[in-house]
């Protein structure tokens, strides 16, 4: 096939007549686009002249990225994959080509302006790395692909896929040439989805999404084989009588400033039953809004409850588990309860425990139901994130961005592997690397309360603060991949 230099194919989707014919209208004033091909259902009328018209029906399909592979005979692909019309900025496309050029990138993205409820926004986004393996990176509307090698990662993509053609797609593209943003601000797209962060985390953990989930995963998983860090479902067995303890369980809070929620919390530990003595420690980060009033008041009346003020000013909440669980008094395992969350009833603590010795791990996560600040359901519901499994959990825990709740711990093993002391996905930081050589047990019952309230640290972040917490577990999972490469040398 002869290659027509320097131009570009564009494939977008149908969306509106009108908005459609927008979006053509806005690419064809670049001299660099070749053709403009528009992907829609067959039952769709598209009835625009000077395109192509390719009835694909998702964008998102194996079947669109292997005909999009196919159709496109230009130096470079252009994925826009809203239906909304598309603004480009000055010589966008120019822009895209030369830092493509320059680079010799197997994909370039850019930053880019949002209109929501009519104001324009700025939209950061951030650099891909070898560990951007979550499929809700954010890439933004526009993409633009060399093609050579799309069609080279387009080979390896599974026809049968309808939702994770494109995740494929991208994760083919970077075993070959980088993936690059461009750092300017190159178009405007229009955003519909005006819910705050807190609001759309949970998004890829809703059970309506299961289809989705694991297409993804098996996306991922043969990513992971090509490039070395698959591991096989074969873990270091625990010794479970390595080390005396005092108590059998540690639940650990650690808290700073949470007066409305800390006594909830606390009540919700002390009244488990059990058939083994446990205790509460909470490290209390120098809170001053009553919260350590609180927490003495109770450590006055019930012995099981340690008190622990740092002695130190910079911990992190990975800080204060490492304060809590370096504590003499720390039980063989060490079981999460964050400061505004409770345990759905007194079994919580006996059914962990049970469940360690059960599945031999080091690790076991729970299953959650999301509530209200007056405890009342609220969607996506219960959390039981099914997408672990213990055949593929630690692979697939590469592509998700968080492993569920409640979390516990073999204090041994914990020990040895330090929390890191930051504020956010420090849980997460933990389970990848304990992962990689033990297994984590699972509870797929719901057994722990997930508090949603206008004071979760992530009810509502800004784009930046959103990108720095993105960023953060990306490299983690960079640096975990790297380890686990290095696991078969």
């Amino acid at each position: 096939m002869i290659i027509e230099m320097k131009k570009i194919t564009c494939f977008i989707p149908f969306g509106t007549q009108a908005e459609t014919l927008a979006t053509v209208l806005e690419l064809k004033k670049s001299e660099l686009v070749s053709n403009i091909i528009v992907v829609k259902n067959p039952e769709q009328t598209c009835s625009i002249e000077g395109v192509e018209v390719l009835d694909s029906g998702s964008m998102t399909s194996g079947k669109f990225v292997q005909q999009m592979a196919s159709r496109s005979n230009t130096s470079y692909t252009l994925i826009y994959t809203r239906q909304s019309s598309l603004q480009l900025g000055q010589l966008a496309l120019e822009r895209f080509v030369q830092i493509a050029d320059d680079t010799q990138s197997g994909m370039v993205y850019s930053n880019y302006l949002a209109v929501k409820n009519g104001k324009v926004e700025n939209q950061p986004v951030i650099d891909y790395q070898e560990g951007s393996l979550r499929d809700d990176f954010n890439f933004g509307s526009v993409m633009l692909y060399r093609t050579e090698i799309l069609k080279k990662a387009a080979e390896g993509i599974s026809a049968e896929f309808a939702f994770a053609g494109l995740y494929a797609l991208r994760l083919g593209v970077s075993q070959y040439a980088e993936l690059f943003r461009i750092p300017e601000y190159l178009y405007t797209e229009h955003e519909s989805d005006l819910r705050k962060s807190g609001e759309k985390i949970f998004d890829y953990v809703d059970p309506k999404n299961r289809a989705v989930q694991i297409e993804m995963e098996e996306a991922c998983t043969k990513h992971l084989k090509n490039v070395g860090a698959y591991l096989e479902p074969v873990f270091t067995p625990i010794q479970f009588d390595e080390q005396d303890f005092e108590v059998e369980a540690s639940v650990i809070i650690p808290v700073r400033n949470r007066v409305r929620t800390i006594e909830d919390a606390i009540k919700s530990v002390l009244s488990q039953k059990t058939n083994f003595k446990f205790n509460l420690i909470i490290a209390d980060n120098f809170s001053n809004d009553g919260t350590s009033e609180i927490i003495q008041k109770y450590a006055a009346t019930d012995g099981r409850l340690i008190h622990v003020i740092p002695d130190r000013t910079d911990l992190g909440i990975g800080g204060c588990w490492n304060l809590a669980v370096s504590h003499p008094k720390c039980g063989k395992f060490a079981i999460q309860l964050d400061s505004d969350d409770l345990y759905l009833d007194e079994t919580t603590v006996q059914q962990v425990v049970d469940a360690f010795y059960a599945q031999n791990c080091a690790m076991v996560v729970g299953t959650y139901q999301m509530v209200n600040f007056a405890l009342e359901e609220i969607p996506p519901g219960i959390i039981d994130h099914k997408e672990w499994t213990p055949e593929n959990g630690r692979n697939n825990a590469l592509r998700i961005n968080g492993l569920g709740a409640p979390r516990a711990f073999y204090t041994p093993v914990l020990r040895r592997i330090p929390v890191p002391n930051v504020n956010y996905g420090e849980d997460y930081a933990l389970g990848l690397a304990i992962s990689r050589r033990y297994q984590i047990g699972r509870i797929y019952n719901p057994i722990y309360l997930c508090r949603r309230w206008d004071d979760n640290s992530d009810a509502s972040l800004s784009i930046e603060v959103m990108n720095g917490h993105n960023l953060y577990k990306d490299r983690i999972r960079t640096i975990e991949l790297k380890a686990r490469k290095n696991l078969g040398k």
